[in-house]
């Protein structure tokens, strides 16, 4: 059996031996493009020369891409496991030609390499052409179809015409598009069955490669034009092609995946039979996609991409316990997927330790979770259904996926209120759905000819200010104007430091920039205009001034990041490394991988480091080197950063040494104080420390100060006395709040005495159910424990209004309890009156209403609640 990394290199091999360019895939992660929160498509990294905003040294290039598609419009997380062909992650083969060849080269190339060199059975194969759209006043591709009949032996019979659903690729509602060629392959038993027009998304047939030919561009207005150049743009499923030449049924019979199905096997001590097989592969699948998001940069939390891991991880831990699993253990296979893909992929290599105690980290902490939400969940699926209200609570408060709530309930036969969830969580599905939406329309396609040959050359190292031409703009949102230039000081947005602002003005213009971004290769420059007509802005000579304090500031904070990253590695261990950062004028952030609080001692020792290489202002130098001399010379770097051939170096003395983009001080003296402000958790396995330097840390000491000499004033004492004052301030506050406590308590009883002197009788039964006024729910509770002291034999239901809601609690007594009267059960007939819900243990429960207005009407039933229960 042809083994999967012997196929991956004869795909690349073969097309560099038709001149292609073998390029490496790009992150799963993506670090320049906010709109997309994973690669979901070999174009992804050329997206800007599909736009006209990019170019590359080379024409035709051929790569295998790292995808995910877990969200938005690609997700196919719900088929994984339980479809033969469907992954989170998956690799996509892919060869491309910017403008060089088209459709011919790229057809007969396909078939050469299924057929020729891979030596498919050319009789299953079928190929697919777009057969038109009225709409568009597009005809057929009869050019694609005349060439699978001229430059390949495919049978006419076995060339299909479909629909611009399945045979025109868009990249999104404007931009590059045009009609694609699909070829499809027959994995059922016997070819000369087919059908003369088959149903090629039936299970005997699987789609091996789409051939796009990008030859339009779609206009805001929806119409269509030819571009200037073609650009052929192919995708084929690794893993799929591996299932048919490894001749397997499924894409988890192959050796890019038995294996961690067999390490699966072994760790839980269960066989891979029919029982198992949906939990192994989902999890095989699930690990994979840990492995390879962790290693380019991403960590589980609460949002964005971090939540889409999170999710992934725990449907994993949840299928972990269908093999009996209580512990955790997905950790554990990071090895045999480095096993696997790590000769491919080094990175997996390079982070394996890393990767995995990011998910051992993970596991543990929702271990925890998992079973106090499973609690939870036996509670409010009693019904039948699962409300809304309910799985949103799930989601918020116990952090339980809406998908792992649908897997527990399907598996109870019972349903779940999408609906009512939906309506929940409306703002987090917006959010979700715009970060993960495909969409270009941040970065239009530019029209030949908006911007010249020569344009923003970005000189703002060396200078703050200079004369420039508006080589071109266009209106932005809210009224604002995109300026270009042909120079410009201006620092455009990237690696954690925000754009530089100041203003352009000259000419009778000025503007006010308050932005500065990358758009492609272009540097916009966003602000307002102060003064002028915007008519005057094209071709016209002005004066670009970067606001030098903020830069300044910037440079400060920016320089500061490398030292304080420094001095973390060497106080809490070289597996230390950036995972986020932004750097503004005001402040810095710097998220970075840690698996535990940073003590206040340890943040002292790196502020006392950082403030020693700023007291020793050592030289900050730049430089600039080849990507592989910087790496000799043991540089720090992102490891999902993409570098080109040529590096920016920084180094500070001895001390740091990084590429880095941004902009720096001369020195570390110009830094003057360095002061970090707060040290939080962001996710499971990275922390977040913000910090301050120069006059803001200044205003910050000064501020401290004043608020020092303000409670030397108050407390009437000095400030090495202050610590020993609020001490013992703080023991007096505790042992007055146990002294009222104590009262309330005695209160709370000689009131509940009197209630317990006015009970009613219920079929020989002492019953108590009154309106009560407690302070706070600590006040009421103690109520509750009041009562059912002074019953000594009896019932209790007591009612109150706390924090606009209605409070219900229920006691009985311990010699009732076995007469089949529970407070739970009580306290949820109780509550359905004022329209919630509850519970608790039989001698005492809780709970919450939203109509505290029907509490005296509630409690009027409670006499009919116990002598049901009675009765029952």
């Amino acid at each position: 059996m042809k083994k999967a990394s012997d196929i991956r290199e004869e795909f690349q091999a073969f097309f560099e031996s038709k001149q292609h360019t073998r390029v490496p895939s790009a992150p799963v992660v993506p670090q320049d493009d906010p709109t997309l929160l994973f690669t979901n498509a070999g174009m992804n990294q050329f997206k800007d020369v599909f736009l006209g905003t990019g170019k590359r040294p080379y024409t035709r290039a051929a790569d295998t891409q790292k995808c995910l598609r877990v969200s938005g419009k690609h997700n196919d997380l719900e088929e994984v496991g339980f479809s033969p062909s469907h992954h989170t992650f998956f690799e996509m083969l892919g060869n491309w030609s910017f403008g060089d060849y088209f459709k011919e080269e790229a057809i007969a190339w396909a078939w050469e390499l299924i057929t020729g060199v891979w030596k498919l059975p050319k009789e299953r194969v079928w190929a697919t052409v777009f057969e038109g759209d009225e709409s568009d006043g597009l005809d057929a591709d009869e050019e694609a179809e005349k060439l699978w009949k001229t430059v390949t032996d495919i049978p006419a019979n076995r060339i299909l015409r479909l629909s611009k659903e399945d045979n025109f690729w868009e990249m999104g509602e404007t931009g590059p598009c045009g009609p694609c060629s699909e070829m499809h392959f027959y994995v059922g038993d016997d070819p000369a069955s087919q059908a003369d027009v088959p149903d090629l998304d039936g299970e005997d047939y699987v789609e091996i490669w789409n051939l796009v030919f990008i030859q339009f561009n779609r206009s805001t207005d929806g119409s269509l034009q030819p571009l200037p150049e073609k650009h052929v743009d192919t995708g084929m499923g690794f893993e799929r092609i591996c299932s048919i030449i490894q001749g397997v049924k499924t894409n988890y019979d192959t050796d890019l995946f038995l294996p961690i199905i067999a390490a699966i096997s072994e760790i839980t001590k269960q066989p891979y039979n029919a029982e198992n097989q949906v939990a192994m592969r989902v999890i095989a699948d699930h690990i994979r996609t840990l492995a390879f998001t962790i290693a380019d940069g991403a960590l589980p939390s609460n949002e964005g991409r971090g939540y889409v891991l999170r999710r992934i991880l725990r449907r994993a831990s949840r299928f972990g316990r269908n093999l009996q699993m209580q512990e955790p253990f997905i950790h554990k296979l990071t090895d045999v997927v480095t096993e696997v893909m790590g000769e491919a992929f080094p990175e997996l290599i390079e982070k394996k330790d890393h990767i995995a105690r990011v998910i051992l980290a993970e596991e543990d902490g929702f271990g925890k979770t998992l079973d106090r939400g499973l609690e939870i969940f036996e509670e409010v699926s009693k019904t039948g259904q699962v409300s809304g209200e309910d799985a949103f609570r799930l989601y918020d408060t116990y952090g339980f996926p809406i998908d792992l709530t649908q897997l527990m309930a399907t598996e109870k036969g019972i349903t779940v209120d999408e609906a009512g969830f939906e309506q929940a969580m409306q703002a987090q599905q917006t959010r979700s759905r715009e970060a993960g939406k495909k969409t270009f329309a941040s970065q239009e396609v530019m029209e030949e000819g908006f911007l010249p040959d020569e344009h923003s050359e970005f000189i703002g190292y060396e200078t703050l200010e200079t004369d420039s031409k508006i080589v071109a703009w266009q209106p932005a949102e809210d009224g604002q104007v995109d300026l270009y230039l042909d120079v410009t000081p201006f620092y455009a947005e990237s690696g954690g430091q925000v754009g530089d602002r100041g203003c352009i003005s000259g000419n009778g213009i000025e503007v006010d920039v308050h932005n500065t971004f990358k758009q492609g290769e272009a540097i916009v420059h966003r602000g307002r205009i102060v003064s002028g007509d915007q008519d005057v802005l094209r071709d016209i000579v002005v004066t670009a001034a970067v606001d030098v304090g903020a830069r300044i500031s910037a440079a400060r904070n920016h320089t500061a990041t490398h030292l304080m990253h420094e001095a973390m590695r060497q106080i809490l261990g070289e597996h230390v490394h950036q995972a986020g950062s932004l750097v503004t004028p005001d402040r810095l952030r710097f998220d970075f991988t840690h698996f535990e609080g940073v003590t206040p001692e340890q943040l002292q020792e790196i502020e006392r480091i950082v403030n020693d290489v700023v007291r020793q202002d050592l030289a900050v130098d730049i430089s600039y080197a080849d990507l592989e001399k910087a790496k000799e010379m043991g540089a720090m770097m992102l490891f999902t950063e993409k570098y080109g051939d040529v590096v920016r170096v920084v180094r500070v003395g001895d001390f740091s040494l990084e590429l880095c983009g941004g902009t720096h001080t001369n020195s570390t003296g110009q830094l003057g104080l360095f002061q970090v402000t707060q040290e939080t958790g962001t996710a499971a396995g990275v922390r977040r420390i913000e910090a301050v330097t120069g006059l803001v840390a200044e205003g910050r000491v000064r501020a401290q100060r004043d608020v020092l000499a303000d409670l030397e004033v108050q407390l009437s004492a000095q400030v090495n006395e202050l610590p020993e004052k609020v001490s013992l301030l703080l023991t007096q506050n505790k042992a007055l709040e146990r002294e009222l406590q104590a009262l309330r308590r005695e209160q709370a009883g000689s009131e509940m005495d009197e209630l317990v002197h006015s009970a009613q009788d219920v079929n020989g039964l002492r019953v108590v159910a009154a309106d009560v006024s407690p302070s706070d729910m600590d006040d009421f509770r103690d109520m509750g424990d009041g009562l059912r002291n002074a019953l000594g034999s009896g019932v209790g239901v007591i009612g109150a209004t706390l924090d606009g809601k209605a409070s219900i609690i229920a006691v009985v007594t311990d010699d009732l309890i076995s007469r089949g009267i529970q407070a739970g059960t009580v306290v949820k007939a109780v509550a359905q009156l004022v329209g919630g819900g509850g519970g608790g243990r039989p001698h005492m429960a809780q709970a919450g209403g939203k109509f505290p207005e029907k509490i005296g009407e509630a409690l009027a039933q409670v006499p009919s609640i116990v002598r049901a229960q009675l009765e029952g």
